[in-house]
């Protein structure tokens, strides 16, 4: 084995190392300034400490105290502050694991009851116990019997039975101890003690899975979040509250916008408002569709398991797809739509005066989802994208990509998102297709980045099996952060589908395929409108735009011949039949959120007018 491994910088640059050096040893390599301001690494794009040791070639981040990483840092050490409160509390609890999120932390613990609200409360107050014994963290390195041993002592029976998964990876494993009270395997990275998490919250508990595995055993998941500052965290816990007032799960029912059903978990049921919301948000991005040379298809829904081991989504997704037997021969939901898409390719033999052709579809596609980890219309086992995959030569890839930022746009400005960030996503460690092929496909995407004007931060490791891509996240009216468009580009599609074109040399040539999603998924989409708008959809997108509230029955007959001069004229109306007090009849429309209230009495009926009152 060489005594040498590369490491990848963020800015594509590589350095040589010897192997086992630490994420310190290249925060050091790198420069005096960042190995001082250094608290922790991604080391292919997992957190990890600047003690982690480096044992093949691959691709590094280090954090400093400026990074905005750093808050994850901070979140995995409450996550091991919650544990150990629990196991203080709880002493017969199995820890399972604890990571940092996004939003905060969560943890999961094997305990014989779930917990309950009062429970939670007890271990906060545990919490803030511990804290003020500050603790430090310490980092101990075993090797894997030594590790065993370690565990056995603990009694961390679960830990115990990943260890030797963990030890395929690592030759070294890390633990971390908070004095004589709390062990945990852990690659950290942590601040220095307990005492160095000053603001938490635990916000839930809720099922889940060990390991993920909705057959296996069933455990607690505490859901907490922490901030460096108490003021930080009491504008988090303000903005979570609004959020809890927003939620799509609620207004989408009370509006009579969708429904959810056991008898079809992780599926929402339409309803006729929902509908209107959602051909509304389709025609926008059809009317652009058209306007820029799209052609649309549409591809079926269920398709041979050949069609999925020859795309090589058997291979990398086969686990999240769902399959049928019938006449001896087994089939699949589609899960992607971009097979199809290159069926219809195939269908014809392309010049290069066809190219670029780009074919839209707004295909319904299956994922199968643990029941655990479905969430309202953010999380479903079916949704629809807006796809679309523009096959081209390789000299259209940049013009193309900039075609597809440039709708993006358009459509986020209109849906009401003006604010959004770019993520340029590299070759995950599990991929398809030659090394070569992804140095011109990352390049091909950072040419067209650069000349777009837009600012873009890199994602390294995250992006598909199957090739690089740029995933633009939306920012709502909390300022909350929705990954929904892509642009993908792909190489290897049309290799294994054996796509070709007629070029101006007369001779067959490989087209290049980019993938394009710009809401992504209409369902998360849709949620993520009703939630920025916390219900009051603009005009275009309500399902009723204005309702007639006659003041009494002598206006019902007036009302009527409005409502349908108002429907002649393409406006979606309703009227309130109801033998109630206007009062009554305002306050139901304001709570339905509609756009116009339109109250008729007896002078307007004279006067041929209503009297309005907006939203």
């Amino acid at each position: 084995m060489s005594g040498q491994v590369r490491v990848t910088l963020p800015d594509g640059n590589s350095l040589e190392v010897a192997r086992n050096s630490t994420c310190a040893d290249v925060a050091a390599a790198i420069g005096p300034g960042l190995a001082k301001s250094a608290v922790g690494a991604f080391l292919d794009g997992e957190l990890t400490a600047l003690e982690e040791r480096i044992v093949r070639d691959g691709q590094i981040r280090i954090i400093t105290r400026k990074s905005p990483e750093h808050i994850r840092v901070l979140r995995h050490s409450a996550a091991h502050l919650c544990a150990a409160a629990v196991l203080e509390l709880f002493p017969d609890a199995q820890l399972g694991f604890g990571p940092p999120t996004d939003e905060g932390f969560y943890y999961d613990f094997l305990v014989e009851q779930p917990f309950t609200p009062e429970d939670l409360e007890a271990i906060e107050a545990k919490m803030r116990e511990l804290t003020g014994q500050g603790l430090p963290f310490e980092r101990i390195e075993m090797s894997e019997k030594e590790a065993e041993a370690r565990l056995a002592e603990l009694g961390y029976k679960l830990k115990a039975e990943y260890l030797p998964e963990l030890a395929e990876e690592d030759e070294i494993i890390s633990f971390y101890r908070n004095g004589d009270r709390f062990w945990d395997m852990c690659r950290g990275p942590h601040v220095p003690s307990f005492g160095d998490v000053p603001a938490f919250k635990l916000i839930s508990a809720s099922g889940s899975y060990w390991r993920g595995d909705a057959t296996g055993i069933r455990m607690q998941r505490i859901h907490g979040t922490a901030f460096f500052k108490q003021s930080e965290l009491d504008d988090y816990l303000k903005l979570l509250e609004e959020a809890r007032k927003r939620d799509h799960r609620k207004l989408g029912p009370h509006l009579d916008l969708f429904s959810f059903n056991e008898a079809a978990p992780g599926f929402p049921f339409w309803h006729e408002g929902g509908v209107i919301l959602w051909r509304e948000v389709e025609e926008l991005v059809r009317e652009e569709l058209l306007g820029r040379g799209y052609k649309e298809i549409r591809t079926p829904l269920v398709m041979s398991d050949e069609l999925w081991h020859k795309s090589g989504h058997y291979d990398h997704y086969r686990d999240n797809m769902y399959f049928i037997e019938k006449d001896d021969r087994s089939y699949a939901l589609k899960p992607m739509n971009c097979p199809g898409a290159c069926i219809v390719y195939s269908t014809d033999l392309r010049s290069y005066r066809d190219l670029p052709l780009r074919l839209a579809e707004f295909g319904f596609v299956h994922r199968y989802e643990l029941s655990g980890v479905l969430h309202g219309l953010f999380r479903v086992r079916g949704f629809t994208q807006d796809d679309a995959h523009v096959y081209c030569t390789p000299d259209q890839i940049e013009a193309e990509v900039l075609d597809c930022l440039d709708m993006l746009r358009v459509v986020y400005r209109t849906c009401g998102f003006s604010n959004i960030h770019l993520y340029l996503s590299t070759r995950p460690q599990e991929r398809m297709g030659a090394e070569e092929l992804w140095d011109r496909a990352e390049a091909a995407l950072a040419s067209a980045l650069r000349n777009s004007g837009e600012a873009y931060e890199l994602n390294p490791g995250d992006g598909a099996f199957y090739g690089p891509k740029i995933d633009i996240y939306l920012t709502d009216s909390l300022g909350r952060g929705w990954q929904c468009g892509t642009v993908q580009l792909d190489f290897q599609m049309p290799e294994r589908f054996d796509l070709e074109f007629v070029g101006q040399d007369g001779a067959r040539h490989r087209p290049v395929m980019i993938h394009r999603a710009i809401v992504g998924s209409m369902e998360r989409m849709l949620g993520v409108i009703v939630e920025h708008y916390a219900g009051k959809l603009p005009v275009w997108m309500a399902p009723v735009q204005a309702i007639l509230l006659p003041v009494s029955d002598k206006a019902h007959e007036y009302a009527g011949s409005v409502e349908k001069r108002m429907r002649e004229a393409g406006v979606r109306v309703s009227l309130d039949h109801r033998n109630e007090k206007i009062g009554a009849k305002i306050r139901d429309a304001i709570g339905r959120k509609i756009p116009y209230l339109l109250i008729v009495g007896e002078r307007e009926a004279v006067d041929g007018t209503v009297s309005v009152r907006p939203r």
